[in-house]
């Protein structure tokens, strides 16, 4: 899946995303429009509810960072308490709405954990 920004190509990213079946797909995205993975990942169709729009106060936009985590820094306060309510979550958890799209997602791979809209 492709999110384009019409005005430049060389400031987009790639980074995979793995469902809630295990199927990879990978996932381009603006770096510069200062969006965050969980506005991409609904963007590109991925059923994430995120039920608050953004505000780190659902958790519905539960995402495990397989692979890429050194650049995107710890999780805030406010996002370590909503993934400590969830049933299940990993020492690599993270709210997509918390991150933000850029260089540091280059190479990622972000698995979906979110509760499943279909």
């Amino acid at each position: 899946m492709v999110l384009m920004h019409s005005n430049s190509i060389s400031s987009m990213i790639k980074f995979t995303v793995e469902d809630h079946d295990g199927n990879r797909q990978e996932v381009e995205a603006p770096a510069d429009m200062g969006l965050s993975l969980m506005e991409v990942l609904k963007a590109s169709e991925y059923p994430v509810l995120a039920t608050c729009g953004g505000m780190a106060l659902c958790a519905t936009c539960h995402v495990e960072i397989l692979e890429g985590k050194d650049g995107l820094g710890e999780a805030t306060d406010v996002e370590l308490d909503q993934l400590e309510n969830l049933p299940e979550y990993f020492p690599t958890s993270r709210l997509a709405c918390q991150i933000r799209i850029g260089d540091i997602l280059e190479g990622a791979v972000v698995k979906l954990r979110g509760e499943d809209v279909v």
